[in-house]
């Protein structure tokens, strides 16, 4: 089962299969807003939604902190469009 965690300190979420680490989305963080400037997901994981969910886990947590989201990840830019 694949799960997804956000790590605050780390500003990036991660995606789990069982405990090998098989994607991340990163952001780097300024006092105004989030920037997702990378996002990977393993060649053998990809096309399963998989990147789509890291970017939706940060989207998430930066409404939660009402920070505002940009992305340089031209994969990222296309989900928060």
């Amino acid at each position: 089962m694949i799960e997804i965690i956000f790590d605050k300190k780390e500003k990036k979420s991660v995606a789990y299969d069982n405990y090998n680490k098989i994607g991340e989305c990163d952001f780097i963080e300024t006092e105004d807003y989030w920037n997702i400037v990378h996002t990977e997901v393993e060649h053998s994981y990809q096309g399963q939604g998989i990147a789509r969910k890291l970017v939706e886990s940060i989207i998430e947590n930066a409404k939660k902190r009402h920070k505002k989201l940009i992305a340089e990840c031209s994969y990222a830019k296309r989900i928060i469009k």
